[in-house]
């Protein structure tokens, strides 16, 4: 009986470990973000040093432009979608060689996003002008599709 105490006890000792282990680890992972959050999802910290995921946009800042009637490209997108992983390396490459200023948003950090920007589906490229959207491309296309669509909206 007491090996399965002095057992359980380990166990629990040793989960317990872990998890505060893991805990500083992305807190330490996470310092100096540029989300400005102390706690990150593992899937956004893995994407930290990756230049596809760079260009991001926080929700206020976003408001605000909005808000000042600001043209923009936005990105809405989830480190966790399947689609986004697929889309984002060969939207990025694409709205470079236009020179289009396209922003990140985040949605699994500021998942408040979902509805304050109507998405339903991630990857979703919206086009605002003048603070308003004027055009929407969802899911994973093929570079042509996002290519041709994102030279239509330039002209626009």
């Amino acid at each position: 009986m007491k090996k399965v105490i002095f057992l359980s006890i380990l166990v629990a000792a040793l989960l317990i470990g872990a998890i505060v282990y893991a805990d500083i680890s992305n807190r330490q992972l996470a310092e100096g973000n540029p989300y400005g959050k102390d706690n990150l999802h593992p899937a956004t910290l893995e994407q930290l040093s990756d230049p596809l995921y760079d260009n991001l946009i926080m929700p206020n800042d976003l408001k605000a432009k909005l808000d000042n009637q600001e043209d923009a490209f936005v990105y809405f997108y989830s480190p966790v979608c399947e689609h986004c992983k697929a889309t984002t390396p060969v939207l990025v490459p694409i709205v470079k060689s236009l020179d289009i200023d396209m922003k990140k948003l985040n949605l699994l950090e500021f998942n408040a996003g979902y509805g304050e920007y109507n998405i339903k589906f991630t990857p979703s490229l919206v086009h605002y002008k003048g603070g308003k959207e004027v055009a929407r491309l969802v899911g994973g296309r093929e570079a042509s599709e996002w290519k041709a669509w994102l030279e239509e909206q330039k002209k626009s």
